[in-house]
């Protein structure tokens, strides 16, 4: 992979790991603020609990994807970043194009999900 297609999915990664943290730390103090509200009756109990059961689940989804951007970002450094993990071919631009944290390439990507 070129030096400017690295320097391209870097951007990209860098951009989205930015933006997902700040959405964990803005749903973080959302949640710490609705657990310090006196709430006075089940029906506000049980929306409050809703609601911070899907940030929750929000949350934990971007924490695994922050996960993935950070490992993207290392193989970036180490040299290793483009290459499945499973067959160790290239994987394909436009690929990475729509998922920039990819591991697989598309072929592998259809064996992992069919064998979870």
């Amino acid at each position: 992979m070129q030096a400017s297609e690295l320097n391209y999915f870097k951007e990209i990664l860098e951009s989205r790991k930015e933006q997902i943290e700040k959405n964990i730390n803005s749903v973080s103090s959302e949640l710490n603020q609705l657990s310090s509200l006196e709430l006075n009756d089940e029906g506000d109990h049980a929306s409050a609990n809703n609601n911070s059961m899907v940030e929750s689940a929000i949350v934990n989804q971007q924490a695994k994807e922050l996960q993935e951007i950070e490992r993207a970002l290392t193989k970036i450094a180490n040299g290793e970043y483009g290459i499945c993990e499973m067959c160790e071919d290239d994987i394909g631009f436009q690929r990475l194009k729509v998922k920039p944290h990819a591991v697989y390439c598309i072929d592998c990507r259809e064996i992992a999900e069919k064998s979870n």
